[in-house]
């Protein structure tokens, strides 16, 4: 199959490697002008949780192709907040043509997200991925499945391709009850995450602030009830958390057994340890907890340990970048 994938970024590069080592054509489209466009591969270092849980490390290459055609398979696209806008603009522009998989944190309404993309076909995803991207380092970390909305909502001709596409990668597919629901469920989790690993940051390190979040039972803790609260805000969104009990069902233990459950979750697996400290851009993450900030203030929602959490973050991070000028 032919694959295009927006940008050179962690996901995008994570699965695009993927897809290349599966014998698919890969390509990458990079804005003009764009540094990156001189990077003939990458250097990969992968923990790999496809065939074992706790993964396995693999060093390899990725070999870089730039975008040469006008119709592909599937066009992944996953960026980061306000540039779908930008991607769609582009992709008009340059008259290329494909069904997309929007590996994206969505925010917007359905009705809005198909007015962005006016007549488009394309299925909603989320990537169960993550890591970091230097230079011409990509160091990554893969789980074993991808989220995928479901064939019968999806809005793409070529669906069992892209079932076969992932089959290739050895990656199992599972499907929420409603992706985009599902997309901010998960948006809500990371949410109460954030605050409060942000509100006790005393570095603009982010792994050294994960790895004091995962070690403190106190602050794991102080997650849960944050979660709690930022499920509220989303539930107040229209999301039926009845349908996703089989995510949320730790969070509605007594504190104290979520809080030590997520604490031996942290020691004894090594993938999900390590995903939680290559997620360390902390402005990014910012932006997330400010989307529920509003969302909770919108709808009046008493949210008061997420709230406080999610103000001491802003408010530290506003003065560690001064420290830093």
């Amino acid at each position: 199959m032919k694959i295009l994938i927006v940008g050179l970024g962690v996901i995008g590069s994570s699965y695009g490697y993927l897809f290349q080592k599966a014998g698919h054509q890969v390509e990458h489209l990079l804005r003009e002008g764009s540094p990156k466009q001189s990077l003939a591969s990458l250097s990969v270092d992968c923990l790999d949780g496809r065939l074992d849980k706790q993964g396995q490390a693999l060093k390899d290459t990725y070999q870089i192709k730039l975008s040469s055609q006008k119709a592909y398979d599937f066009i992944f696209v996953s960026v980061a907040k306000g540039q779908l806008e930008d991607v769609l603009k582009s992709l008009n522009h340059l008259e290329i043509t494909g069904s997309l998989i929007l590996a994206c944190g969505i925010w917007e309404e359905r009705d809005e997200l198909e007015q962005e993309l006016a007549g488009r076909d394309y299925v909603l995803g989320y990537p169960v991925a993550g890591g970091n991207l230097l230079g011409n380092q990509l160091t990554c970390c893969l789980f074993n499945h991808f989220m995928l909305e479901s064939e019968k909502k999806s809005r793409i001709p070529n669906y069992p391709q892209l079932v076969q596409l992932f089959n290739d990668c050895h990656i199992r597919l599972e499907n929420p009850d409603d992706m985009l629901e599902w997309i901010w469920l998960h948006m809500a989790i990371n949410a109460g995450v954030i605050a409060v690993a942000g509100s006790s940051a005393q570095t603009l390190d982010g792994r050294a602030v994960v790895e004091n979040l995962m070690d403190s039972r106190e602050l794991l803790a102080q997650v849960v009830r944050s979660i709690r609260e930022t499920l509220v805000i989303v539930e107040a969104r229209g999301v039926n958390l009845k349908n996703y009990s089989r995510d949320l069902w730790a969070y509605r233990l007594p504190i104290w057994l979520s809080s030590r459950l997520m604490k031996r979750l942290f020691a004894r697996n090594v993938l999900s340890r390590k995903i939680m400290t290559l997620h360390s851009n902390l402005p990014d993450l910012l932006f997330i907890c400010q989307k529920f900030f509003e969302l909770g203030q919108e709808q009046g929602i008493n949210a008061p340990n997420f709230y406080k959490c999610y103000l001491n973050f802003q408010n530290k991070l506003e003065g560690l970048e001064t420290q830093k000028l």
